[in-house]
């Protein structure tokens, strides 16, 4: 694997910043970039019998890494990981790709697994989930294309941004105005601009006049076309001349011009590098990558909130989600959607572009690979997708792959549809039937067509929850909690593409809700009916409250009932016991004619009136009204304690 170009650019760091840890000549290689040299100094060192400290080991693993010496980088890690607690996050990660690169997934998960207790939940959601993602087949590539580019150079060429009908892109193709820049041989970054025509190609690549001059980094811009604004970021310098903290550390600043308006910084830091700005002008946040040193890895992105395009806030840091121990950069929104890049270790290569969808809650849903065709076994990133009349999508997006012709090139694609593998995802609220309230630890569970469960999750606090898996043609969602109802629906066709468009929320019932105690026994809890006297037909009045017991039995199924039903004492009692018994029987046809499984009927009782609740009995007057309360007819539930666990 290349080490992007970007990535060495960016850097920008003296090696006096450096000069506490700077011991030998291996060290000065290493902290120069010379990665090859690096590694034949420390080995020399080592064959002379000078021992290495787990900081040196590190060096010679990164250098090993950067090399794609995959295998004695891997030994390396593994062995300072083992003996010693100085590991970083990031470099954490680049352990975990080199073990990917050099032996089976397996082996990765099953290190990953062990060591669980000690990485975030999200990691290792998001890592299975990717995992499982790009296992499965590719449903469909939707027309993608790609477009190869004319604008590119044997130099690097990355970081592509709409402006206008055309696109910018950073370049460090030589100029006669730039410097070179150390690490990486090439010229200082510049922003160049093409035309882009109607199949998607961009032709002409000219210098942007568009910003101030400056002999030193210029790149990744950004265009609002809210604010008729360009972001971009450039070299801390003043007077001509890069400034640097008291490290010696030059790093890179965000700055903006606004149409017909002076240029300004807008964020800066000596200490710290801010990389690829993304301006939301729906909600006046201003993303971007930054390498502070309390994130969770290399680079992580983050947002301020801005007034008038000024920052108003401390940078927050987009999360655990969305950030992790590998690089994250370039952020960019389209259609409810954060796409960015990240060389976390579960990717298809070096560095991957995902997607994750922003949630009602400011949260975001798991990152999803884009799988193959934008992402490749090499570095990829610099994401950017818009709307097109014709083609439904067309966008851009850099890349290190093989065939290309620089360091970093800019290609361009079009697809059909929406870009990323496609995924089943939902979402929504699970809320109480009575109250309304959100209903929090109910389990949601998804199962395939052969019934095997596909994934499970829990409500959170306030009820919502969120599942995804890789696309599948049929599904059955099941919602329980105990003491409570179960949902179950299955999805097939347009109706699982149309649970994808919205939040499906769903209700469920407390048991306590639908059913009470009468006479001593648990009974569904029902408005009162009566049949006309010495009649068994069901009307409108009794189908209503029948039709209340197919819905207990659906959200409970596993339910079962005794159904009983009583008369009043008038008539005989032989008759009573008859009529009473074709009742019962006439609602049992009713409930199986409804969906009622037969096993949800344990039996049905005419009782007659054999249980008088008060004095009415043969030969006692009484009036109408006393006798009803002997009409009636009740559902057992049997096995309450078990639905009450």
């Amino acid at each position: 694997m290349r080490t992007p170009v970007f990535i060495v650019l960016f850097l920008a760091i003296s090696l006096a910043s450096w000069a506490q840890e700077i011991k030998t000549n291996a060290d000065k290689y290493f902290y120069g970039y010379a990665y090859s040299d690096a590694i034949k100094e420390y080995q020399k060192d080592m064959q002379k019998g000078i021992p290495l400290s787990n900081y040196q080991f590190l060096n010679l693993a990164d250098s090993y890494f950067k090399t794609s010496d995959y295998s004695n980088a891997s030994k390396l890690y593994l062995e300072v990981y083992r003996k010693d607690t100085i590991m970083s996050n990031n470099r954490f990660n680049n352990m975990l790709q080199s073990l990917a690169k050099t032996s089976e997934p397996e082996r990765v998960k099953a290190f990953m697994k062990s060591k669980g207790a000690s990485l975030s939940s999200e990691l290792m959601e998001n890592a299975n989930f990717n995992y499982e993602l790009l296992e499965a087949p590719e449903i469909d590539n939707a027309n993608f294309k790609i477009i190869t580019l004319p604008i590119n150079s044997p130099q690097a060429d990355f970081g592509p941004s709409f402006y206008k009908d055309k696109l910018l892109f950073s370049s460090s193709r030589k100029a006669k105005s730039k410097k070179v820049y150390g690490p990486s041989g090439e010229s200082y970054m510049d922003i160049y601009v093409g035309r882009i025509g109607n199949s998607g190609k961009v032709y002409n690549p000219n210098r942007f006049d568009g910003i101030p001059k400056s002999p030193y980094h210029k790149a990744t811009p950004f265009y609002s076309s809210e604010q008729r604004t360009l972001f971009y970021i450039l070299s801390n310098e003043e007077d001509g001349e890069l400034t640097f903290d008291d490290k010696g550390k030059n790093s890179l600043a965000i700055g903006l011009v606004p149409q017909n308006g002076t240029s300004r910084f807008v964020l800066k830091d000596l200490s710290t590098s801010f990389y690829y700005p993304f301006y939301d002008a729906g909600s006046d946040r201003l993303y971007f990558a930054a390498n502070f040193p309390d994130g969770y890895g290399g680079t992580d992105l983050y947002y301020v909130h801005t007034n008038n395009m000024q920052v108003m806030s401390e940078p927050i840091n987009l999360g655990p989600r969305i950030n992790t121990p590998g690089n994250e950069i370039a952020p960019f929104f389209h259609e409810g959607s954060l796409y960015f890049s990240s060389d976390i270790f579960y990717g298809k290569g070096g560095m991957d572009v995902y997607k994750a969808n922003l949630q009602s809650d400011d949260s975001y849903s798991t990152p999803v690979n884009l799988g193959t065709g934008i992402n490749s076994k090499a570095d990829d990133f610099g994401f950017i997708v818009k709307n097109d009349q014709d083609l439904g999508y067309i966008g851009y997006f850099s890349s290190n792959r093989k065939g290309g012709i620089g360091n970093d090139d800019v290609y361009g694609f079009t697809i059909s549809r929406t870009p990323g593998l496609k995924t089943l995802l939902f979402k929504g609220q699970v809320t109480n039937s009575k109250s309304g309230e959100g209903i929090s630890g109910a389990s949601v569970q998804l199962y395939d067509k052969e019934g095997s469960i596909l994934k499970e999750i829990f409500t959170r606090a306030d009820g919502n929850y969120q599942l995804e898996v890789p696309w599948r043609d049929e599904v059955t969602l099941r919602v329980y909690k105990s003491r409570h109802s179960m949902f179950s629906s299955f999805y097939q066709g347009t109706a699982l593409d149309a649970v994808q468009k919205s939040p499906l929320n769903i209700e469920i019932a407390a048991v306590s809700e639908v059913v009470e105690e009468k006479e001593g026994q648990t009974v569904l809890r029902l408005d009162d009916f009566v049949f006309e006297r010495g009649k068994s037909n069901i009307d409108a009045v009794i189908s209503a409250q029948l039709d209340k017991v197919v819905a207990a039995v659906g959200q409970f199924p596993q339910i079962r009932l005794r159904i009983e039903n009583h008369t009043d004492s008038r008539g005989s009692t032989s008759s009573n016991k008859r009529i009473s018994q074709t009742r019962v029987n006439g609602i049992k046809a009713y409930l199986l004619k409804k969906g009622v499984p037969a096993e949800n009927i344990s039996s049905v009782i005419g009782y007659g009136e054999e249980r008088i609740l008060n004095s009415c009995k043969n030969g006692v007057y009484c009036l109408d009204f006393l006798h009803d309360q002997n009409a009636r007819t009740q559902f057992v539930v049997l096995n309450y304690e078990d639905l009450n666990q």
